[in-house]
């Protein structure tokens, strides 16, 4: 089940560490009206980018030029297929801007929220299913 309008993205880097960066990415996210979730601290470092096609393409070539070490778009920007009849949470739907998570462990809670757990375990590597 495809939502209307609606696109997202995961990239996979060494680690997000850098304030700095981070303010550019929340900076680009409130521009391109997304919602961007970061996993900060050490390793793996994962971004999970939602929201227009045109804001999803132009926060990932914002994150593309700031050089992340060992960058990896894990899932190119597309519609977002949600799994079975979960959705998106009606909390979640509106919201926008960048949010910050520290465990791998409640960034796979925030995406089982958001009705796209099974995509996010392909992204990352964790189930080799080709079928959502």
């Amino acid at each position: 089940m495809s939502t209307p309008g609606l696109w997202n993205a995961l990239i996979r880097t060494h680690h997000i560490t850098s304030r700095k960066k981070v303010t550019k990415l929340k900076q680009a996210a409130a521009t391109n009206a997304v919602f961007v979730l970061l996993r900060t601290g050490s390793s793996p470092g994962i971004m999970f980018v939602e929201g227009p096609e045109i804001g999803v393409e132009a926060w990932v070539a914002t994150v593309q030029k700031l050089r992340y070490k060992d960058y990896q778009l894990a899932s190119r920007p597309a519609p977002v297929i949600l799994e079975g009849s979960t959705g998106l949470q009606d909390g979640n739907a509106g919201r926008q801007g960048l949010h910050e998570t520290e465990s791998v462990k409640d960034f796979g809670l925030q995406m089982a929220n958001r009705g796209i757990h099974a995509w996010w375990r392909k992204g990352m590597g964790y189930s080799q299913n080709d079928q959502l």
